[in-house]
């Protein structure tokens, strides 16, 4: 049995329970689990039963005991009051944009366990926000950050640390302090996308006992590779079901790591459409579903850009108005 210990996170005492502690798992098990990316029990709770008998040699009917077990000692996956879900809401955070009437658009700022969905054209402003939230991220909570660090995964190969160093430090902070704690990972296909993803839970793993606890994830952009490798009608349902598991797969790490997931979309004009603004966004129903909000992101004259809130859960719809200047993003004058 593996030795349990206590860890303070969040100031917080968790009591750390192996996956060794779960009743099924032996030693051979719990290591192909690891090896995997299955490091918790969480984790755990939250696979499917065809994943984990896959992974671990198992038994469908197996696999999905050691599952129900999971899920009691991570007490998740039963019926909770609107009370208690209340309450575990609170540990929900916010990272600050830069701009006040952007943050107030979103709620306060972009939301940790939620999937904000930012989409609009080339030079609307996508990339240059994601730069100005890995940079924010590291801020202490009190100056709008979560004193945390950032994966990313570039897609298009947009990421550029001389811009994060510029962003830095108009916030008076050391360019190269940040950077050391932004992960970046080049994605060459949808595949290597998804793996990705598994691999980012390792690292994240490591990042939260080193006390650096990942708090923003970035893909950017989620629809690109799906793009260009499924051509045609007759690909349309092998990519649709693809990108929903990635989408649900970075939900799960939002919810296991208190982590914002950040997504950047291209968009496509409907040729056929005779009012209202043909600029969609790519991914159709299965993003517009998964996305908890959805963004959508316009350039204006000069360096103003218009980002409108077209979903929420719980948000009116709204537009604000901000700048994306040299020092990053900001509020008009």
């Amino acid at each position: 049995m593996a030795q349990k210990n206590n860890q303070k996170n969040d100031d917080v005492d968790i009591k750390v329970i192996e996956l060794e502690d779960i009743p099924g798992v032996g030693p051979e098990t719990a290591r192909k689990l690891r090896e995997a990316g299955f490091s918790t029990i969480e984790a755990i709770a939250v696979a499917s039963p065809s994943e984990l008998s896959t992974i671990g040699g198992l038994s469908e009917g197996n696999a999905l005991k050691i599952i129900q077990h999971a899920r009691r000692l991570a007490d998740i996956g039963g019926f909770e009051s609107g009370e208690k879900i209340l309450e575990r809401r609170k540990s929900v955070k916010k990272i600050s944009t830069g701009s006040e009437k952007l943050n107030e658009l979103l709620g306060g700022g972009v939301e940790t366990q939620a999937i904000t969905e930012l989409f609009g054209e080339f030079g609307s402003g996508k990339t240059q926000i994601c730069h100005q939230l890995a940079v924010n991220v590291q801020l202490p909570e009190d100056e709008g950050g979560l004193n945390g660090s950032a994966i990313i995964i570039d897609t298009e190969n947009t990421f550029r640390p001389e811009r994060i160093i510029q962003m830095a430090e108009a916030r008076g902070l050391d360019g190269n302090d940040v950077l050391k704690n932004i992960y970046v990972a080049q994605a060459y296909n949808s595949n290597h996308q998804m793996l990705l993803v598994d691999n980012a839970k390792e690292l994240a793993e490591k990042l939260k006992k080193d006390g650096k606890p990942v708090r923003l994830f970035v893909v950017d952009s989620l629809t690109s590779h799906f793009r260009a490798e499924y051509v045609g009608r007759g690909t349309l349902a092998d990519r649709q079901q693809k990108l929903n598991r990635h989408l649900h797969d970075l939900m799960k790490f939002g919810e296991l790591f208190n982590a914002a997931i950040v997504v950047t979309n291209q968009v496509m004009a409907k040729p056929d459409q005779l009012y209202g603004d043909p600029t969609k966004p790519v991914g159709g129903h299965i993003v517009a579903h998964t996305a908890t909000f959805r963004v959508y992101l316009k350039k204006s004259k000069g360096d103003l850009r218009v980002a409108r809130l077209i979903d929420s859960p719980h948000l009116p719809e709204g537009e604000a108005v901000f700048r994306i200047t040299e020092k990053g993003v900001e509020d008009t004058r």
